[in-house]
C-alpha cells in the first residue's frame, strides 16, 4: 500500500441536474469544450494529474499545493470569462475544494480522508469560488497574489476533527459575475429552481418512513410538472435524508434558489404535515403552514402545498399544468398507502420481498381498480420474479397488467418500463427497446427504467451503452447495490480495470449497509460477495456467499451468484456443481445472461459448462 502527502483538488458543476434537464446535449458539449480548452491546459501547465472524471466533477492531484491553488484560481477566472454574455440557463459554473493531506494510492486512483476532505470543501465553496482547508492556506501563505477569507470551523461528514475553512479571493475577476436578483422573478431564459428536502418522519416509528418518503416524492413529481420551475431530482435531494441540513449550504450544493422542507406525522387515521419554503439567498421564509387533517385529506394537502409554492414564486400555470397537478393517481388513501408499501418492498429485489410487494399492489387495485401505478407495479414484480422462475407467472398475465396501466395512463413511465420487461421475456427485442426508451423519455430519472434498460443492453453484449444507464440508476438511488455490481461486470468485459475496481468497492459498501439494515435478506450478501471476488478478497467473498445460501438456500439467484464467485476465484468444480443445480430451474432470459456474464469466463471453455449451455437450449427449444 502506497501512501503520500499530496494536494487534492475536487471540482464539480453547480446545478448540473438543472442544466442537464434544460439541455442535455448542449450541456455535455459545453462541458467537454470547457474541459478541453480551459481546464485540461491549466491542469497540465501546473503539473497536475487528473485522477478521475465523473459526469459533473473532477478529482485532480498536485505535488505542489501552491500549484494547486494557482491552477484553481486560473480555472475560475477562465470560466468567468467564458461565461460572460451567456444567459444564466447556459452558464457552467464550478465549485472547487482543495486540501493538503495524506492519501492511499492504488492503481492510479487515490483514497482516504485527504480526498474526502477536498470533496467536502468543494461542497462549501460558492459558485465560481474556491474553498480550502487551513493546511492549504498555511502552506500557500503570501506566495500567490491571492487573498484568503476565513469562513470558520466546520464539522464535515465522516471527518473526525473540525476543519477550519477559507475561501480564495479572486480579485477583480470575480466582480464580473452578475449579482443574484433580489426578488423571486424570472430572468430571460432562466428558470426558478427549487430543492424539496426529504420530509422528516415524526411518527416515532421507523416503519412509517415509507409514508413520509412517498409524500416527498409526490410533491417533487407535482412540482416537476411545472415547465418554468426547475426541480432537483429525487435521487439528489434524498442524499440529505436523516441529516442536519444548513439551508444555504444545501441550496448552493443543489444549485437552487429555493428550498422546501417539512415533516410528516401519521397516527392512526390522522396526519399532520408541516412545510416551509425558504429563499436561500436571503434566508427568509416565504411561506410556512401546518395541516392537521384526516388521512383521507392527504391528496388535498399535497395539492395545497404545491399551489402555495406556485403562488409564492408568482408562477402562472398553463391550463394543462394545472390539470396535471390536480389529477391525483388515486382517490383512495388506503390504496395509496398499500402502493407506497409495495414500492418499498419491491426495491429489495428478492423473490420473497417481490411477492410481498405484489400482494401490496394487488390490494391497492382491489381498493381502486383505476390505479395505473399499482397495475404497473404488479407487472414489474411478476417480470422480476420471472427472470429466474419462468413458470411462476405467465406472460399473458404480465401483458394484461401493463396494458391496464397504459389504458388508464398512456404517459405512465412505469407502465412502459414494465411492458418493456414483458416484451424482453417474449423475445420481442426491438419492441422492448422502444418501450424502455419511451419510459426514459417520459421520466429520465425513473430508477426502474434506467436499471431495466441497462440490463436489456447488457444481455445483448452492448456493455458500453449499458454503462450510462447503470450509472444513472446508481445515482438515482444511493442505496442501490445492483447497478454497481452490473457496472463492475460491464467494465470487466470492456477491460477497464480501474473502473471495475471502483464500482466493486462502491457495491461492497452499499451491500454492507443493506445487510446491516436487513440481515435476513440474502440479496446484498450474494451480490456483495461478487464484488469481493472481483477485488480478490477470496475468503470474505466465500463467507458472504455462504451467508446468502444459509439465509435463503432455495434462492436461485444466490446459487447462481455463488457459482460466479467460485468461478472468479478459480474453483471451477464448485462453481459448476452450483450451476448444474441452478440450470433446470432457469429461464430463457437466463440463457442470454449466461452468454454475456464475464464472471463465468474462467470456466466458459470447461466441457461441463458447454454441456450446461446445451442443456438450457434443449430446455427452451
Amino acid at each position: 500500500m502506497e501512501r503520500r502527502l499530496t494536494a487534492i483538488l475536487a471540482a464539480d458543476v453547480v446545478g448540473y441536474s438543472r442544466l442537464m434537464g434544460t439541455d442535455e446535449a448542449g450541456t455535455l458539449a459545453a462541458l467537454k469544450g470547457h474541459r478541453r480548452e480551459c481546464l485540461e491546459p491549466k491542469i497540465a501547465e501546473h503539473k497536475g494529474r487528473i485522477v478521475k472524471l465523473s459526469g459533473d466533477g473532477m478529482l485532480i492531484e498536485f505535488s505542489s499545493v501552491v500549484n494547486a491553488v494557482a491552477c484553481a484560481a486560473e480555472i475560475q477566472r477562465g470560466m468567468l470569462a467564458r461565461n460572460e454574455g451567456l444567459p444564466r440557463s447556459r452558464r457552467i459554473e464550478l465549485r472547487i475544494g482543495i486540501h493538503l493531506g495524506d492519501v492511499i494510492v492504488e492503481e492510479g486512483d487515490i483514497f482516504g480522508d485527504g480526498v474526502n476532505v477536498a470533496a467536502r470543501l468543494e461542497g462549501l465553496a460558492d459558485p465560481s469560488g474556491i474553498a480550502v482547508s487551513s493546511s492549504v492556506r498555511d502552506q500557500v501563505g503570501s506566495r500567490l497574489d491571492l487573498g484568503f477569507v476565513e469562513k470558520g470551523e466546520y464539522s464535515l461528514k465522516n471527518i473526525a476533527p473540525n476543519i477550519r475553512v477559507y475561501t480564495v479571493a479572486l480579485g477583480d475577476a470575480a466582480a464580473r459575475q452578475e449579482p443574484e436578483t433580489a426578488g423571486a422573478t424570472l430572468e430571460t431564459g432562466y428558470e426558478l429552481s427549487i430543492g424539496v428536502l426529504p420530509f422528516t418522519n415524526m411518527s416515532h416509528d421507523p416503519e412509517q418512513e415509507y409514508f413520509s418518503d412517498g409524500i416527498t416524492e409526490d410533491i417533487i413529481t407535482d412540482l416537476s410538472k411545472i415547465s418554468r420551475l426547475h426541480v432537483v431530482a429525487r435521487n439528489t435531494v434524498f442524499t440529505y435524508k436523516g441529516k442536519a441540513v444548513k439551508v444555504k449550504q444545501a441550496a448552493h450544493e443543489l444549485g437552487v434558489r429555493f428550498i422546501l422542507e417539512g415533516s410528516v406525522r401519521k397516527v392512526g387515521a390522522r396526519v399532520r404535515i408541516t412545510g416551509q419554503l425558504i429563499d436561500a439567498q436571503t434566508g427568509g421564509h416565504l411561506w410556512a403552514d401546518r395541516y392537521d387533517r384526516d388521512l383521507t385529506d392527504i391528496f388535498a394537502i399535497q395539492d395545497e402545498i404545491t399551489h402555495a409554492i406556485v403562488d409564492q414564486l408568482k408562477i402562472k400555470l398553463l391550463p394543462e399544468e394545472k390539470k396535471a397537478i390536480e389529477s391525483d393517481p388515486t382517490t383512495s388513501v388506503e390504496a395509496y398507502t398499500y402502493y407506497l408499501r409495495g414500492r418499498q418492498f419491491s426495491h429489495t429485489w428478492t423473490r420473497s420481498y417481490l411477492l410481498l410487494a405484489r400482494r401490496m399492489f394487488l390490494k391497492a387495485v382491489e381498493l381502486d381498480p383505476n390505479y395505473a401505478r399499482a397495475y404497473a407495479g404488479i407487472a414489474e414484480c411478476e417480470c422480476a420474479i420471472r427472470d429466474w422462475h419462468e413458470k411462476e407467472f405467465p406472460l399473458e398475465s404480465i401483458f394484461e397488467m401493463s396494458s391496464k396501466a397504459l389504458a388508464l395512463d398512456p404517459n405512465l413511465a412505469e407502465a412502459h418500463a414494465s411492458r418493456g420487461l414483458a416484451l424482453t421475456h417474449d423475445g420481442q427485442t426491438e419492441e422492448a427497446g422502444r418501450e424502455f426508451r419511451q419510459a426514459l423519455a417520459l421520466s429520465p430519472s425513473l430508477y426502474e427504467a434506467n436499471l431495466y434498460y441497462g440490463r436489456f443492453l447488457f444481455a445483448q453484449g452492448r456493455f458500453q451503452e449499458a454503462v450510462q444507464f447503470f450509472k444513472r440508476a446508481a445515482e438515482i438511488r444511493t442505496d442501490d447495490y445492483f447497478s454497481p455490481i452490473h457496472l463492475m461486470n460491464c467494465y470487466l468485459s470492456l477491460g477497464v480495470e480501474a473502473e471495475r475496481q471502483r464500482w466493486a468497492r462502491i457495491g461492497i459498501e452499499r451491500a454492507k449497509t443493506a445487510l446491516e439494515r436487513h440481515p435476513e435478506n440474502a440479496s446484498p450478501a450474494h451480490r456483495g460477495a461478487l464484488a469481493l471476488a472481483h477485488l480478490g478478497e477470496g475468503d470474505r467473498a466465500k463467507e458472504w456467499a455462504a451467508r446468502a445460501l444459509a439465509v435463503d438456500p432455495d434462492d436461485i439467484v444466490a446459487q447462481y451468484n455463488a457459482a460466479c464467485v467460485h468461478s472468479l476465484l478459480g474453483e471451477s468444480e464448485r462453481a459448476l456443481d452450483l450451476l448444474e443445480a441452478v440450470v433446470p430451474q432457469s429461464s430463457s432470459y437466463h440463457l442470454l445472461w449466461f452468454k454475456q456474464d464475464s464472471d463465468l469466463d474462467p470456466i466458459r471453455d470447461h466441457p461441463r459448462f458447454r454441456a450446461l449451455l446445451n442443456s438450457i437450449r434443449g430446455l427452451h427449444a
